[in-house]
C-alpha cells in the first residue's frame, strides 16, 4: 500500500506518492484545478489512487507561521473533508509551512528556469510534504 500526497493550490493541485515501503516520495504530476468553480480534478486522483494502490492521503496544511490557521488553511481543510467523502481513504493533514519556498529554492539551486519551475513547483511541494511525513513515521 502507498500513500498519496498532495499540495493544493488555487489552480494546481501537486501530486506525489510513496514507494511501497512508505521509504520515499516521488513527484507524479501537477493536475489542473479550479477551487472557484470547484473542480479539483477527482477523475484523475481516482486513476492515480487505483494505480498505484493507494491507501492515505497527505494533504498539505498550510498554517500561518505562528501556528493559526488562515484562508489557505481553511481551504485545505474543506478539501480534505471532499477527499474522505469521494474516496473512503483516510485524510491526514500535515502541516506544510515553507514547504513551497524550500521546493523553490532546491529548483533554483538546480538551475531551473522560472518558467520550468512554475510547471513543477507543487509537484515539488507535494514530493516535499509527503516526504516529511514519511520521515515521521520511521
Amino acid at each position: 500500500m502507498r500513500v498519496l500526497g498532495l499540495d493544493l493550490g488555487t489552480k494546481t493541485l501537486g501530486v506525489a506518492v510513496s514507494d511501497e515501503l512508505g521509504w520515499t516520495a516521488q513527484g507524479i504530476e501537477t493536475i489542473p484545478i479550479d477551487e472557484e468553480k470547484k473542480q479539483f480534478g477527482f477523475k484523475r486522483l481516482r486513476e492515480i489512487i487505483d494505480e498505484y494502490n493507494v491507501d492515505t492521503i497527505v494533504l498539505g496544511f498550510p498554517k500561518n507561521m505562528n501556528g493559526t490557521i488562515g484562508p489557505r488553511g481553511e481551504a485545505s481543510e474543506r478539501f480534505a473533508a471532499l477527499l474522505t467523502k469521494e474516496f473512503s481513504l483516510p485524510v491526514i493533514l500535515w502541516d506544510e509551512r515553507l514547504s513551497t519556498m524550500a521546493a523553490e529554492r532546491m529548483l533554483i539551486a538546480a538551475d531551473v528556469s522560472r518558467q520550468k519551475r512554475k510547471k513543477v513547483i507543487d509537484k515539488m511541494a507535494a514530493v516535499m510534504i509527503l516526504q516529511s511525513y514519511l520521515d515521521s513515521k520511521q
